[in-house]
């Protein structure tokens, strides 16, 4: 989820926010500021699972839903290596079906994506041109499901708000993705991107991702009780074909001491009771 369990990410306009100050006035620098909702995004807790319901309106008002359950892990080396296994539940023409990803962040290689169709008993590595593309047929893409590196774009604070730092993003291979920039709206108290807009290079707006909901999960972390902000409802417009896609999480838990053995091919085709639960 954009990240799931906090991705991923008003009725404002970037060069008319009332109350605005100048850029960098008493803020972070770019790079903490994108690393900070970079980890409060993706990699909060050793580990996560929960479930997933989306809700998919086409621009014609007719509605899909889809539920699944995820298990994600961090690696060993902080807000790097990471693995999801995403487990479709409804409805029933993509029960069992199953996405699983291992990411490989500041690395020159690729992640690795997998999909498998029950339906074909076919496992399909999803190629990196491919991570852009629609996922499961929503509004949000591949990429929004597993994060997107910030090794990837250049990084430009354009403001700070009473409430947020807004953040151009550039890509540095513009001609492997089909935006010229991005902007973040992030939280300054949780760091969570909550509001992302997409930008074509004539600067028009064709795809909005906005957190409508965020909630305070309880853990246990190295002993100790903590509290993780967390995404539970966000929503994907296509301002262009006119579709939406909403996103709610429930079920949301942290350090549960997920292994890495969960997250190999050999559960594609026989998922894990820690994903059915």
């Amino acid at each position: 989820m954009k990240a799931v369990f906090g991705f991923v990410l008003m009725a404002f306009s970037l060069f008319g926010v009332s109350g605005r100050c100048v850029a960098g006035d008493e803020a972070p620098s770019v790079e903490t500021i994108v690393a900070r909702s970079n980890h409060a995004s993706l990699y909060q807790g050793a580990d996560c699972q929960g479930t997933t319901t989306m809700t998919i309106t086409d621009k014609q008002g007719r509605v899909r839903k889809r539920q699944f359950n995820m298990l994600r892990k961090n690696g060993d080396t902080r807000d790097k290596e990471q693995r999801y296994f995403v487990y479709f539940i409804e409805p029933s023409d993509v029960r069992k079906m199953v996405f699983m990803v291992h990411k490989h962040v500041g690395l020159e290689t690729d992640d690795d994506r997998w999909l498998y169709m029950p339906s074909l008993d076919l496992v399909k590595r999803i190629a990196a041109s491919d991570k852009r593309t629609s996922f499961v047929g929503s509004d949000y893409l591949y990429e929004d499901i597993s994060g997107r590196g910030p090794e990837e774009d250049t990084h430009e604070l354009l403001e700070t708000t009473d409430t947020s730092y807004v953040v151009k993003n550039t890509p540095k291979k513009p001609d492997a993705v089909e935006f010229a920039s991005y902007v973040a709206h992030i939280d300054k108290t949780t760091f969570l991107p909550m509001k992302i807009e997409y930008f074509k290079a004539d600067n028009r707006p064709y795809r909005v991702i906005e957190v409508l909901d965020v909630a305070s999960v309880e853990a246990t972390e190295n002993g100790a009780r903590t509290t993780y902000p967390t995404v539970v409802r966000s929503v994907a417009r296509d301002l262009e074909g006119g579709g939406r896609t909403e996103m709610v999480f429930s079920n949301v838990r942290y350090n549960i001491g997920l292994t890495d053995e969960l997250f190999t091919e050999r559960y594609l085709r026989r998922a894990p009771k820690e994903v059915l639960q």
